[in-house]
This record gives structure tokens, sequence and C-alpha cells, in this order.
């Protein structure tokens, strides 16, 4: 992967996280595996398209026929991780009985998901360069997409009554994705991200109150 669309990967990806799912030909789901299983083996940059038709069992064109570019098949690929990470993380949260429950179990499942996914966290290990300036070198996008989606699950609680209407649910989601994306970003030397008792503990202390309205306004830029 060369050029500027490495810093807008993970944006890319997460972007059509969201978007409708069209359902995949069998070919292109054995290409999708395969690359996931040599991603995972190999990194991708070590990868070729070549090594994933082989690991699928079709032809080098008929990869290409499918995805045009080793950038268009990993983008793809991250997107389903993505997609399977949303999708688990609603069932992650759909026990938790009050907002701020929701929200000690969204935090931790969020962080164990990412560092224990095979292919995004591996990649955050092995080849950061790939991943991590998406975080911070494409001019928010990628924060953008995760703070909307993580908004958009407050104004739920907050149209439901769970959360008080005087609550900036979306600078909250923005305070709230800046810190997981630190967190996953940039190793802690205090803070054990493995360990979803500390993780809970922390987001009980310092995010769930947040959910609780104050009588302090935030300041405004002068005109």
């Amino acid at each position: 992967m060369t050029g500027s669309g490495d810093s807008t990967l993970l944006g890319r990806a997460l972007a059509d996280a969201f978007a409708p799912d069209s359902p995949a030909d069998e070919v292109t789901t054995r290409l999708l595996d395969a690359a996931y299983d040599q991603f995972c083996r190999m990194g991708i940059r070590r990868s070729t398209m070549e090594d994933v038709a082989r690991r699928a069992g079709v032809s080098r064109i008929t990869a290409y026929r499918r995805f045009a570019t080793k950038d268009a098949l990993v983008e793809q690929v991250v997107r389903r991780e993505f997609r399977r990470y949303f999708d688990q993380f609603l069932i992650d949260i759909s026990s938790a009985r009050t907002a701020a429950d929701r929200v000690v179990v969204g935090f931790a499942s969020s962080l164990r998901a990412f560092r224990n996914n095979p292919l995004i966290g591996g990649l955050m290990t092995a080849e950061p360069d790939l991943l991590v300036p998406s975080l911070i070198n494409d001019g928010g996008q990628t924060m953008a997409v995760v703070q909307r989606f993580v908004a958009a699950r407050l104004r739920v609680d907050q149209q439901d009554g769970h959360i008080s209407p005087s609550v900036d649910v979306d600078l909250v989601a923005e305070v709230w994705t800046r810190l997981s994306a630190s967190f996953l970003a940039i190793p802690s030397q205090l803070v054990d991200l493995d360990d979803d008792t500390q993780l809970q503990d922390i987001a009980r202390r310092f995010l769930a109150p947040m959910l609780t309205p104050t009588n302090t306004a935030m300041p405004t830029a002068p005109s």
C-alpha cells in the first residue's frame, strides 16, 4: 500500500462498515477469507494479490476481477472486521441496564475487541504505520466516523430518557473517542488494556460521570 490512500484506510473502511452490506458471491467470500488469513499471518506489506489468490484457490486474474487493486482488497477486509466489531459491540451493551452501565461495558469491550482482533490488533502492533496515521493524519475523518457512531448510541439513550437533554452527547462522544484512540495508538505504562476490570473502573470513574448534566457551560470562541 502506497501513496495518500494509506492515511485514509481506516476512514474509508469505517465509513463503509455502516453502509448496507450486499451479499458477496462465493468467490469473493473466499478471497476475503483468504486475504484475512494471509494478512494475519504475514502482514499486509509482505502479502501480494498472488498470495491471496493462491490461498483462496483461484487464479490471479480472478482475484483482480473481484478487486482491482491490493488496496481495494485490504480496505474490504478491514471493513468486514469493523462491521463485525460494531455488531459485537451492540451485542455486548445490550444486556446493560443503564446508560452508565453501557458506557462501562462498551469502553472495555471496544478496547478488548480492537486489541484482540488478529487483523486490526496485529497490524497496530506489527505495522502501526499503516493504521495509526489514519487516526491522526486524515483531518479527523476516521475519528469523526467513530464519534458519530458513539453519539448515535448516546442519542438513543437520550431520546429514551436515560440521559438528560442538557448533556451534549456529541461532545461526550468526541472525548470518549479520542481517549479510546489514544489508548489504542500509544502504549500505556499505567493502564493494563488487557485488564477488563481496570478498564471498567476507569469508565465508571471518569467516563460515566460525563453523562450527568452540569451547570458549567462550554466557553464560546470570541467572535
